[in-house]
């Protein structure tokens, strides 16, 4: 990767996975989006580390969430190595949850993975 625009398709098509795993509630496929060590920082108090906390994160969110991005800015940081910054809405039953999501996505046996995910509420 050397080009911003490919920084971009990456983490938009990485994005894409993980959307659509939330939008199906297939907590198995949010998941697999993410490194076994993934540093996690949802909503709750305290970061989570691994898959196994992404997917218990999900598997409390309500039924009939889904998650609509806009990324905003990407770069290539490191050989195989990529960082993102995107505009989410949350779509919850109750109201849209609107955050600014920052991620590093790294290059794993020609796969892009989320090794770090971190959210901001925009209020």
């Amino acid at each position: 990767m050397t080009h911003p625009e490919t920084a971009t398709a990456t983490i938009s098509a990485l994005l894409d996975r993980w959307a659509d795993g939330i939008r199906r509630r297939d907590l198995e496929q949010i998941a697999a989006q993410f490194t076994e060590d993934a540093l996690f920082q949802g909503f709750d108090p305290e970061p989570a580390f691994g898959r196994d906390a992404v997917m218990a994160y999900y598997g409390k969110q309500p039924v009939g969430l889904t998650a609509d991005h806009t990324v905003l800015h990407t770069r290539e940081v490191a050989p195989g190595a990529a960082l993102g910054y995107a505009d989410v809405t949350f779509r919850r039953p109750d109201g849209p949850v609107r955050v600014h999501l920052t991620v590093v996505a790294v290059e794993r046996d020609g796969r892009w993975l989320i090794s770090h995910y971190h959210v901001s509420r925009v209020l």
